[in-house]
């Protein structure tokens, strides 16, 4: 028969392990960024910088909590069937990251789209994941013990199903969008298509994981969905940081280490050579989901004389 560490800390330490993989890929992304859109408006820039925080304290909270319970408190049975502070802030965190990134998406969809409804449904869903989040950490708190954890389950529930179907009705409304401004300029259209594509990979990827987290905490009761849950805040992440980095970039993107005894500097192999070497511009041309109307124009006649 498992203990009450086998049963809930079992999948804690693996998700944790999980959590840990995932950051450092975020970090490779952000700095990626940081490096290669310095002309994104500020507003984006400090969403970024924001999200790369709320994940850093994810992380650091994890570790925080198995350190003391698993380490400090080795043995403690006490410790190991109840909760605390420590443990019910992730879930508000994945709550306010998993609408942040919604609502960024929300705001591509509405430019793209120029629909107030399909917005407003995607605040909506966004909005009850974000108050779903916080109350799973405001009832962690009035309910520590990990056996009475089914008392408040009802909300976690919620707040999942409606991120996984705002997740669901951002990817569907951002590929068929982008299908729409296909030009039959070969040079905008791959550009369109790589992006779909990222969109495809990246939100139903996250999609997916959240109803595999969902699907098994509702059939298991041994917080084997805890492997899921830890790291769905870094998903979220991620796949934003996907769309932006995507982008044809403003500066190459500088690597770090040192290839052949020379620090060199990357292009970007991926893009037409008419564009490696454009000038600073401003975020609302180059960020792919604004700038598909204005880009076209302004680049159809040169596409034209090919």
């Amino acid at each position: 028969m498992l203990s009450v560490a086998g049963i809930s800390f079992g999948p804690l330490l693996a998700g944790f392990a999980l959590n840990t993989i995932l950051y450092g890929a975020l970090v490779t992304s952000v700095l990626v960024y940081f490096s290669s859109f310095k002309s994104d408006d500020t507003w984006i820039r400090l969403l970024v910088s924001t999200l790369l925080l709320l994940c850093t304290a994810n992380v650091i909270l994890e570790y925080v909590f198995l350190n003391d319970t698993l380490i400090i408190h080795f043995g403690d049975q006490n410790a190991l069937s109840r909760a605390n502070w420590v443990f019910s802030l992730p879930p508000g965190i994945t709550g306010v990251i998993s609408t942040l990134v919604q609502l960024f998406f929300a705001w591509r969809i509405r430019i793209l789209t120029s629909s107030f409804w399909l917005v407003g449904i995607i605040v909506f869903l966004a909005s009850v994941a974000f108050f779903c989040g916080i109350g799973t950490t405001i009832a962690i708190n009035m309910v520590p013990v990990f056996a009475q954890f089914h008392r408040f389950e009802v909300v976690f529930v919620i707040g999942l199903v409606s991120s996984t179907l705002d997740n669901l009705l951002i990817t569907g409304l951002l590929v068929r969008s982008l299908r729409e401004h296909k030009t039959g300029f070969l040079d905008t259209d791959h550009i369109i298509k790589r992006i779909i594509r990222v969109i495809l990979q990246t939100g139903l990827l996250t999609t997916i994981w959240a109803l595999v987290d969902l699907a098994v905490y509702i059939v298991l009761t041994d917080g084997m969905h805890l492997v899921f849950n830890e790291s769905l805040a870094q998903f979220y992440t991620i796949s934003l940081m996907s769309t932006l980095v995507t982008r044809p970039r403003d500066n190459a993107y500088t690597d770090f280490t040192v290839v052949n005894g020379d620090r060199n500097r990357r292009r970007d192999t991926q893009t037409p050579l008419e564009y490696r070497d454009v000038g600073r511009r401003n975020s609302e041309l180059v960020f792919d989901a604004v700038s598909l109307k204005k880009f076209d124009t302004e680049h159809g006649a040169t596409d034209t004389q090919k």
